[in-house]
């Protein structure tokens, strides 16, 4: 379980959090969506420890990320991370990218071993063998973020962290990815974050959505709830995104 507990940070003049307080459940998929420039990604770095708050604490199974350095690397382990923008290493080939956190942290699993368990992870997303050898450049918008999935997911994370998974892809696409994100939720029942301006994408992959506005959490609920919300941050947020709010 992940606790962030009246978190404040600043950056100067600008109060980017304000008191944030939010509780992630074990195997719970939960969706912090806003504006951008919401502060979506400074909450999401919290979490990771990478930065420290002005004042509060985030919790992973009731110990404090920052209590020392050495707990918050061992933390970090545990976490799988997506990155918006695939943030794969484009002189190294897809093979390379995936294992490339076994390579550092597993020193006793032999290079055949993490071959196999690369390939697994790479089967597990839609991608083949005909692509292990292939190099970042070589693959579309989409084959990017999925080996940035497979990536994620060859450390056998517990947490599984989504930073705006659907930005830059077309709808098509963009909806293959939510299926994607659907099945691997079904499959392996990790705690997942994903952090989002597309409320499709969050209604249709999250059991919970957050919203994050004037620096503080101003909703609290399942899709079903956002739409019959009378919230009117949330309301505007679904107007602004076309969703239709009929739904039962």
């Amino acid at each position: 379980m992940i606790e962030i507990i009246d978190v404040y940070k600043s950056f100067g003049d600008n109060d980017v959090l304000r008191g944030v307080s939010l509780t992630i459940k074990q195997g719970e998929t939960i969706g912090i969506v806003g504006e951008s420039g919401c502060g979506k990604t400074v909450l999401l770095k919290h979490i990771l420890g990478l930065l420290r708050p002005d004042k509060g604490r985030v919790l992973v199974d009731g110990k404090d990320i920052n209590d020392n350095v050495s707990h918050l690397f061992t933390v970090r382990k545990r976490f799988g991370m997506v990155f918006q923008s695939s943030a794969l290493f484009d002189s190294l080939p897809v093979m390379e990218n995936v294992i490339i956190g076994l390579k550092e942290h597993c020193p006793l699993m032999s290079m055949k071993e993490m071959e196999e368990m690369g390939r697994e992870k790479l089967e597990m997303v839609g991608l083949y063998s005909e692509t292990y050898l292939r190099k970042p450049q070589e693959l579309s918008g989409g084959m990017k973020k999925r080996v940035a999935i497979a990536r994620a997911l060859c450390m056998d994370p517990e947490y599984i962290i989504y930073d705006e998974p659907t930005t830059g892809l077309d709808p098509i696409i963009a909806d293959r990815m939510n299926n994607l994100m659907l099945r691997l939720k079904e499959k392996l029942g990790k705690t997942t974050i994903m952090v989002t301006h597309d409320l499709h994408s969050a209604f249709r992959v999250s059991d919970r959505i957050d919203m994050l506005a004037e620096g503080n959490i101003v909703f609290d609920g399942s899709p079903k709830d956002a739409l019959k919300t009378d919230n009117p941050y949330m309301k505007k947020f679904i107007q602004s995104s076309s969703l239709p709010t009929n739904r039962k």
